[in-house]
């Protein structure tokens, strides 16, 4: 049972340890891994964090020296880790092989049978976990990974909306956490948005969810008041455009595209934006300065290694006044 907790915004999904191929080197070409804690409602939390709020993550981890330093990685960046549950099960992880060139990035998940995907949906108190929460946020790939964890996912958005509390959502489909259950995906993801606030997702996701463009979105999900979006242009592994775009009911604000070039990682870039978004509407800026300062966010993610965006909000202050030097003395 967790103890009563209080954050302004509570992510749920499963952490994860990432281990990359260091040097933008194949897969065990070398005997070696870079290692990084990760998962999208994790990088979310972190980014919030380091962004001035109070942010904690549910979950479910190993009881396990993998378990407790992933959950001390998250305390390191001042996420609250109060709501951590520990038990049996293995450490859910993924493999990524960084693109080069023309040669694009590719993940390799092992996560089937982790602490997270076996748990009950009855693991998590959610009357003790949402008092005092402002905002809850969940992704798509929560209901990937398990039955249970998808049904614990609906449970908290459902509870969060009686107590009051916004919720956000990410698409995030992934066919390969999926498997064979895929053809359920589209249903399933439509429960969940039907209770979102906030939904994180492009044409092809409400595409593949409605089977129509994202303005059905407003349509079918009357809680919906926002919609928001990265656009991705891709040249190359290493030479790629990014701009955001934020719907609401009456109207749509974008932002100018930024150039990247030299990409460091771009994994984590889209919780990044995520979090840049609800950074702005919790700060109640007005849309364009919310989804201006959700883009920059992203930006700068692609230049930090590893999962976390660790950008402050003078980082991307500073990126969003065009004045940057090649050298901050």
């Amino acid at each position: 049972m967790f103890e009563t907790m209080s954050a302004t915004v509570l992510c749920f999904g499963e952490i994860l340890l990432r281990l990359s191929s260091p040097n933008k080197e194949l897969l065990l070409q070398s005997s070696h891994f870079d290692v990084h804690v990760g998962g999208a409602e994790a990088n979310v939390a972190v980014s919030l964090s380091k962004l001035g709020h109070a942010a904690a993550i549910a979950s479910s981890l190993p009881e396990s020296p993998l378990g407790h330093a992933c959950a001390g990685e998250l305390r390191r960046h001042g996420v609250a880790t109060d709501a951590i549950r520990f038990c049996d099960g293995r450490m859910g992880l993924y493999f990524l092989t960084h693109g080069a060139g023309h040669r694009p990035a590719d993940v390799l998940y092992d996560r089937a049978g982790s602490a997270f995907a076996v748990a009950s949906a009855d693991a998590y108190d959610w009357n003790a976990l949402l008092p005092g929460c402002k905002w809850l946020h969940v992704s798509g790939i929560t209901p990937a990974v398990s039955n249970s964890a998808g049904e614990a996912a609906l449970r908290a958005m459902t509870a969060a909306r009686q107590r009051g509390a916004k919720v956000s959502f990410d698409c995030n489909f992934r066919a390969r956490v999926w498997g064979s259950r895929a053809q359920e995906a589209p249903a399933v993801l439509r429960r969940l948005c039907e209770q979102a606030d906030l939904i994180f997702g492009d044409e092809r996701d409400f595409g593949f969810m409605l089977g129509g463009k994202a303005e059905a979105a407003f349509e079918a999900f009357q809680h919906l008041q926002f919609i928001a979006c990265t656009h991705r242009a891709r040249q190359s592994a290493d030479v790629q455009q990014l701009s955001g775009s934020l719907r609401s009911r009456r109207d749509t604000y974008t932002t100018r595209p930024y150039s990247l070039y030299g990409i460091v990682d771009r994994i984590g870039a889209g919780d990044a934006f995520a979090a840049g978004v609800l950074h702005g509407l919790i700060g109640s800026f007005d849309p364009q300065k919310a989804i201006d300062f959700a883009t920059a966010a992203a930006v700068l993610k692609h230049s930090i290694p590893g999962d976390f965006n660790l950008a402050s909000v003078a980082d991307i202050e500073l990126l969003l006044s065009e004045q940057q030097t090649d050298v901050r003395r």
